[in-house]
């Protein structure tokens, strides 16, 4: 049986260059919630931050992106290379808990994520968010990072706003609850020792 002082570290480092992006991703799964960002979006890396901090996921983040146009190509190529960064980190599972879920509040916003590392790409996502921007942020981009996310760490991902007035507090308990459904379904599980954690014997 493998115990989490002898298995081997959960790190990833992952560059995408493309003609309108260029980005860094460093994820250490087993870290204590260190943050280094740099997407050129205040308020993106605000929420990055959430991610670190509530998932106790040392994360590392510069992106470079066509900001003159507008958000979009940052966003959603932040979660592609986040998405990679997070399966190749992952490896093949053994001996997680696969599933998490969690509900975080803030004020009048009340938000639901639950997740699983099943393989399986697909995204569900219910967030009438009451503003289209947040600062420099585009409230419609949250869609497009959790999209390119799952795509590429292929998990399946549920997200739901139950309640909310103010769009800062609306993303905020969303990136929080996301980031504790993460450390939930990441975390090792002794009693499942280095098992892959379904019946088919493989995610």
């Amino acid at each position: 049986m493998t115990t989490p002082s002898s298995a081997p570290a959960r790190v990833a480092d992952v560059q995408r260059n493309t003609s309108e992006t260029q980005i860094r991703v460093h994820v250490n799964l087993d870290g204590s919630g260190r943050a280094q960002l740099s997407t050129g979006i205040g308020f993106f890396d605000h929420m990055l931050d959430q991610i670190a901090r509530h998932g106790l996921i040392d994360l590392e983040i510069e992106a470079k992106g066509d900001l003159h146009i507008d958000g979009h190509h940052t966003v959603e190529d932040v979660g592609i290379t986040l998405g990679q960064a997070f399966s190749k980190a992952v490896g093949n599972k053994k001996g997680i808990r696969r599933y998490g879920h969690a509900y975080v509040p803030l004020d009048e916003a009340l938000s639901r994520v639950v997740i699983d590392f099943s393989g399986r790409p697909g995204l569900h996502m219910r967030v009438p968010f009451k503003a289209g921007m947040v600062g420099a942020f585009d409230t419609q981009l949250a869609f497009e990072f959790f999209q390119g996310f799952v795509n590429h760490a292929g998990v399946t991902l549920h997200i739901d706003n139950l309640h909310g007035e103010n769009a800062h507090h609306q993303a905020e308990t969303v990136f929080k609850a996301f980031a504790r459904a993460l450390r939930m379904a990441l975390e090792r599980d002794e009693r499942l020792g280095d098992v892959i954690p379904s019946t088919k014997g493989s995610l």
